[in-house]
């Protein structure tokens, strides 16, 4: 996986409201993005720890992960809900953060003169 380019934003002189609220948007879009894969990764550990993790010809990508016991299952399925818990602190944040930026946006365009 490859990185996206983020723009120079050094120094953010000079920007004005629309190119400072892009870039707030783009930073959670990106954050989004990185939850996502961890979300997938999440449910790969579980797929591989029940034996159904295959690839696109139905072989098991790594039958060696595959939870032996149901005790060894229930611990992987503990690891990915304390992971899951985490990712939907950081959405909150993220849903805090858009937010911030609405009302942002909302103080700039009533505060605007109107002609």
């Amino acid at each position: 996986m490859t990185f996206p380019n983020i723009p120079d934003i050094n120094p953010i002189d000079g920007l004005d409201v629309e190119q400072v609220a892009l870039l707030l948007l783009s930073s959670i879009a990106f954050e989004e993005l990185g939850l996502a894969h961890l979300i997938n990764s999440e449910a790969e550990k579980l797929q591989g720890a029940i034996g159904t993790l295959v690839d696109d010809n139905g072989n098991l990508v790594n039958p060696d992960i595959k939870a032996e016991s149901l005790q060894e299952l229930l611990k992987v399925n503990k690891s990915v809900e304390k992971t899951l818990q985490s990712i939907i602190k950081k959405e909150m944040l993220l849903q805090f953060k858009f937010e911030n930026v609405l009302d942002f946006l909302n103080q700039v365009d009533n505060n605007a003169p109107h002609g």
